[in-house]
């Protein structure tokens, strides 16, 4: 038997998964989605999302624990929700959730009454792209960003990088 026509025939199996807010209790099971001080920093979003300045949100399967997180700022862009943070265990990427996560933020987006997401993603991240693109975010210009990063000795640098501004017309 080929490698290909046992592709075929592997079994498919789907698992159901939910959207909810992220929590302060969800964080200490979402170290695959960053450093300690990513983690602080989403720890602060959620500050922010008490204010109803941003949501944060989490995917999760049967268990209720997170394999993909995201944020919404309501701020950043005026008359538009801007996703950031996106995130997706790395063992379970290409597997829908990352879809289900952006689909549940332009929700939120229009259940706020506005009608424009918007996001950056890094020029170094071609899967990323690919998948907003599949969802009908279109390039509008480019420009640099940085965040501070963690080594594994909790030493801190700076990621400077160069990201595509894409957005979104929602229905």
């Amino acid at each position: 038997m080929s490698l290909l026509s046992a592709r075929r025939e592997a079994p498919h199996v789907v698992v159901p998964v939910r959207v909810r807010d992220l929590t302060a209790a969800d964080l200490p099971s979402c170290g695959w989605a960053g450093s300690a001080t990513h983690m602080r920093h989403v720890e602060a979003e959620l500050v922010r999302a008490a204010a109803g300045e941003v949501e944060y949100l989490a995917v999760c399967a049967s268990a209720d624990l997170p394999v993909a997180i995201g944020g919404i700022d309501y701020q950043a862009a005026p008359g538009a929700g801007t996703l950031w943070q996106l995130a997706v265990l790395p063992a379970l990427q290409s597997w829908g959730l990352g879809t289900a996560l952006v689909r549940a933020a332009e929700d939120r987006i229009t259940s706020r009454g506005l009608r424009r997401a918007e996001l950056g993603v890094e020029e170094s991240n071609p899967r990323a792209r690919a998948l907003y693109e599949r969802l009908g975010y279109v390039a509008y210009d480019s420009q640099p960003d940085g965040w501070d990063v963690e080594a594994a000795d909790g030493s801190l640098s700076r990621y400077e990088t160069m990201c595509t501004l894409m957005r979104k017309t929602l229905p």
